[in-house]
């Protein structure tokens, strides 16, 4: 057992939620509960757990996109991702917005276990910078101080994407396998388009961060 370990849930369904709460806790894991994505975000955004349970399938966002906004506001903590679709998309769009696993509802209390000790040992120790900017997972937003702009689904996860690796080139196909559904034939011109837009919208929200060219291989958010 791990004690003084933090986990977080984020399940809107409450007798599932409240099965993961006592079985976490049994492994005297420190334990926050949350239903809404929009709650997660600003939980788990103020105190990060160790270890993030999270359904894809919430009431107000979706958990990938919630994944998404905790990278870019600085959380690192390993994501367990719970759905009830379990193809090979789901799994593939899972990680792709950043999560770490991934487990298809039924499931056994017992694996969910074995998988978040799993994760906890393999846990990154130094937490990754963030860039200043906050995502709203809910309402596909971002905003800086008192500015917000609106955002489309697919500009929110590109955006996401670039804030979640602030100085770091994210490659093209990242970009693209972050931003659009697996499988998706999206050609250069319109991953630039996009990313014309996401500057205009950074401009309007006049942070000092913007998203540079990194020539024939990607872009990164300085």
């Amino acid at each position: 057992m791990l004690s003084g370990v933090r986990v977080g849930i984020c399940e809107d369904d409450l007798q599932l939620q409240s099965v993961l709460a006592r079985a976490l806790s049994a492994e005297a894991f420190d334990v926050k509960v949350t239903g809404t994505g929009r709650d997660a975000v600003r939980v788990f955004s103020a105190e990060p757990p160790d270890l993030l349970v999270l359904d894809i399938g919430l009431p107000d966002a979706d958990g990938r996109d919630v994944c998404q906004a905790l990278r870019a506001h600085g959380v690192d903590a390993p994501v367990l991702f719970l759905t009830a679709r379990g193809g090979l998309t789901d799994k593939l769009s899972a990680f792709h917005a950043g999560g770490d696993d991934f487990l298809t509802k039924p499931f056994a209390l017992a694996e969910l276990i074995v998988r978040a000790h799993a994760l906890l040992r393999r846990r990154a120790l130094d937490p990754a910078p963030t860039a200043g900017l906050h995502l709203d997972a809910a309402r596909h937003g971002v905003s800086a101080g008192d500015r917000t702009e609106t955002l489309t689904p697919t500009e929110y996860r590109l955006l996401a994407a670039l804030v979640s690796k602030p100085g770091i080139v994210v490659r093209r196909r990242e970009l693209v396998s972050a931003a659009w559904p697996d499988g998706a034939i999206v050609n250069e011109n319109t991953l630039d388009a996009y990313v014309g837009r996401l500057r205009r919208k950074l401009r309007s929200l006049q942070v000092d961060q913007q998203i540079e060219t990194a020539r024939g291989v990607g872009y990164v958010l300085r």
